[in-house]
């Protein structure tokens, strides 16, 4: 099948599986006579494996490292777990960042009236604002 039909029955963008294509992501595609890329069911099965991957927010390097697993019949479960669980640890971590970013942004937009004075604490607190222990910015 062309890149147009991989895309379609994967729903990967032709743009996307290029550049899997181009980050070692997937095989170097067959050509036709004429140069374009040719693709097989496996290709489609890969890319699917590899877009679900993605919507769990697993970067292209994870990837790379989770389809080495996948094609591996001898790995253990015990280092899928270790690499998923390193994500999960991930996701976290930033989902912890951003209700801080979101708790501070909120104190400051419940300090600010709103009103058509010129006075505004959102943008003082964001003019003074120093980094605390965990590196990220805090309102002063």
């Amino acid at each position: 099948m062309t890149i147009g039909e991989a895309a379609a029955e994967s729903g990967v963008s032709a743009k996307m599986i290029r550049y899997y294509e181009e980050a070692g992501l997937i095989p170097e595609a067959g050509r036709t006579a004429s140069g374009y890329r040719i693709y097989g069911e496996a290709d489609v099965h890969r890319l699917r494996f590899i877009r679900r991957a993605r919507d769990l927010g697993f970067s292209v390097a994870e990837i790379s490292e989770l389809l080495d697993l996948w094609n591996d019949r001898s790995r253990r479960s015990a280092d899928v777990k270790r690499l998923a669980q390193a994500h999960i640890d991930d996701l976290e971590q930033r989902i912890a960042k951003l209700r801080q970013m979101a708790d501070t942004l909120q104190e400051l937009a419940d300090c600010c009236a709103g009103d058509h004075r010129p006075d505004c604490p959102i943008l003082a607190g964001l003019e003074s604002s120093t980094t605390n222990q965990a590196g990220t910015e805090r309102s002063t």
